[in-house]
């Protein structure tokens, strides 16, 4: 049976406090790598590095604003120097821009598509100092047109075009870039419970447009990501993988 193995690398994870992102850096954590993460919220911060401490390696956690270049190229510093290194990044945040005005497309492309670009140009000189795993978190809102949410869905949109980009000018210094669409996810206090509260309409409707019957768990897309993060995945690289139960497809 394989299995997978992180065993001395170095993760990292922006935007790992809670849903998606935690997830994934407990599957990490889980497999051996040392983690570090980064949030604006110290609160929730410092809850999620407890429980990555629980598995017994390095777990860094500093907070950053993700919309602000200096800020996260001050993290990525801070994170390659607590761990000693960068082998792994994950680009989780998302500001989940949703009006077609100003603020939703300044959100958007600020967070979804900026903070990857910038976590990248930071953790570039430690990735090319032994190669690695980029993976960024898009959305099937990226597939296809979006009417509900113009900008968040253009963002991720670019989030895959930008995937397969770096993929092609970094695959020389065997550096791997993949892309994971999320279709719709629900844990505590995310997008979707928050629906089922407020707009049950709309839970009731996205759920049931789901072929597979129900939402996604974040664990269903953090299993996806410590694939593509090791080494069984080492031929695999510019691809969007949907994790969505065929929500993309109906």
């Amino acid at each position: 049976m394989m299995q997978i193995d992180l065993k001395g690398k170095r993760a990292l994870v922006a935007g790992g406090s809670r849903g998606i992102g935690l997830s994934i850096a407990k599957a990490f954590a889980a497999a051996g790598a040392d983690v570090a993460i980064c949030a604006r919220s110290v609160p929730s911060l410092d809850e999620a590095a407890l429980a990555l401490r629980g598995y017994g390696h390095k777990v860094s956690a500093h907070a950053c604003d993700l919309s602000d270049e200096h800020a996260i190229k001050h993290w990525v510093e801070q994170a390659a120097t607590d761990l000693g290194g960068v082998d792994i990044l994950v680009n989780n945040a998302s500001g989940f821009g949703r009006s077609d005005d100003e603020a939703g497309w300044a959100l958007s492309l600020q967070i979804d598509v900026m903070s990857g670009v910038r976590c990248c140009a930071a953790a570039m000189p430690y990735l090319l100092d032994g190669g690695g795993s980029i993976i960024h978190i898009a959305s099937i809102s990226g597939l296809s047109a979006s009417t509900r949410t113009p900008p968040y869905g253009a963002a991720k949109a670019a989030t895959i075009h930008y995937t397969r980009t770096q993929a092609l000018a970094l695959a020389p210094q065997k550096i791997r870039v993949n892309c994971i669409s999320p279709g719709s996810i629900y844990f505590d206090g995310g997008v979707w419970d928050n629906a089922r509260q407020n707009n049950p309409a709309l839970y009731e409707s996205i759920k049931q447009g789901i072929p597979a019957g129900r939402f996604g768990t974040p664990e269903e897309v953090a299993n996806v990501a410590a694939f593509l993060a090791s080494d069984l995945a080492s031929w695999v690289t510019g691809q969007n993988i949907s994790v969505d139960g065929a929500q993309s497809l109906a």
